[in-house]
């Protein structure tokens, strides 16, 4: 059981990764050529000699692209299908559709828009090197805070309903996880790595596609693998049915 929901989640994955390798294909990698053409433009003025590439454009950008996004997409998707076998059943009276649909918004709020609020995506090709290291890190450890923020705002919410009121309780928990990630946002250092010259319109297209390809992946993966969880359960309880009509017949 938990294999078949294991692959039905990667499977969801790899088709939401598809849709993201094309997005970015065509909103994100137009925004990378033109934050490139800057650096080589800002670096034709110094001294500063530029270091071959390892990988040539076209590679990053066509199978090196591909492989990383649908990986990525793949393990998401599995990811996904485990924390929805958890939840599933947990979360009032919502369906499969419904529960696969929260679950990717609250990821979507938790791993996407609450770091990328304190650290936005940046160009490749723009800031500087030294600084990539500690800017993941702190990327990773912003997410981990949101995460946690989650589950205790989730936690907490469980905990006041049968008091407060479904609605009450979701708000106040609603607002203990804003807290908590403005304080976080608040604790954890700036990082500022954009040079002053840098096109403000460029990186706000390159910031939006990021984020746009985000929206993407959690979507796709909520309305799909909640399709394809709903559909498993109709074919089970009409198999059921099925089951106890011959058993009537033959015993009746």
């Amino acid at each position: 059981m938990v294999g078949a929901l294991l692959l039905r989640g990667m499977l969801t994955g790899l088709f939401a990764g598809l849709l993201v390798f094309g997005f970015a294909r065509v909103f994100g990698e137009p925004e990378i050529e033109r934050a490139i053409a800057f650096e080589q433009q800002m670096a034709q003025g110094t001294s500063e000699a530029q270091e071959p590439a390892l990988v040539s454009r076209e590679t990053q950008a066509g199978v090196g692209l591909a492989s990383g996004v649908l990986v990525y997409s793949a393990s998401i998707g599995g990811l996904f299908a485990l924390i929805f076998a958890f939840v599933n059943g947990r979360i009032g009276s919502l369906g499969p559709r419904g529960t696969s649909a929260l679950l990717a918004i609250s990821a979507f709020v938790a791993i996407s828009i609450a770091p990328f609020l304190k650290y936005p995506a940046n160009p490749p090709s723009v800031g500087d090197p030294d600084t990539i290291g500690v800017r993941t890190g702190l990327y990773f450890v912003m997410v981990i805070v949101s995460v946690a923020a989650l589950a205790g705002a989730v936690a907490a919410a469980r905990q006041l309903a049968p008091r407060l009121g479904v609605w009450n309780a979701a708000i106040l928990a609603g607002v203990a996880f804003i807290g908590a990630i403005a304080v976080a946002s608040y604790a954890l250092p700036e990082i500022n790595e954009i040079p002053a010259q840098f096109s403000a319109p460029l990186l706000w297209r390159f910031r939006i596609a990021s984020l746009g390809l985000h929206a993407l992946l959690w979507a796709t993966i909520g309305l799909v693998f909640g399709w394809l969880m709903e559909r498993g359960s109709a074919q089970i309880a009409v198999a059921a049915s099925a089951v106890a009509a011959l058993r009537t017949r033959e015993f009746g």
